[in-house]
């Protein structure tokens, strides 16, 4: 249960940091904006790609570690639609 709680405030944190990040690059540096992008974009899915090996190295049965997995993705998945909603 904690690591559904770790799992998250992480990717809650980066949609976060992706909404005020995104703001504060177009106010300043409007031309840096897709370099912004993919970068968050990169960092948030490495993030969420370690979290789940993580995981899936210290857990002690597969159902657990699926159902893990596919939490997150759909956490991930979720996040982007809405970031990108508020920002585009």
């Amino acid at each position: 249960m904690t690591f559904y709680i770790l799992a998250a405030l992480v990717i809650a944190a980066f949609g976060v940091t992706y909404v005020k990040g995104y703001d504060l690059v177009k106010a300043k540096f409007p031309g840096y904006l897709p370099t912004f992008y993919l970068v968050m974009t990169t960092i948030r899915m490495l993030t969420v790609l370690t979290i789940i090996g993580i995981y899936v190295l210290f857990a002690e049965e597969r159902e657990d570690s699926i159902r893990f997995a596919l939490t997150c993705l759909c956490m991930y998945v979720v996040m982007m639609v809405v970031t990108l909603k508020l920002r585009h």
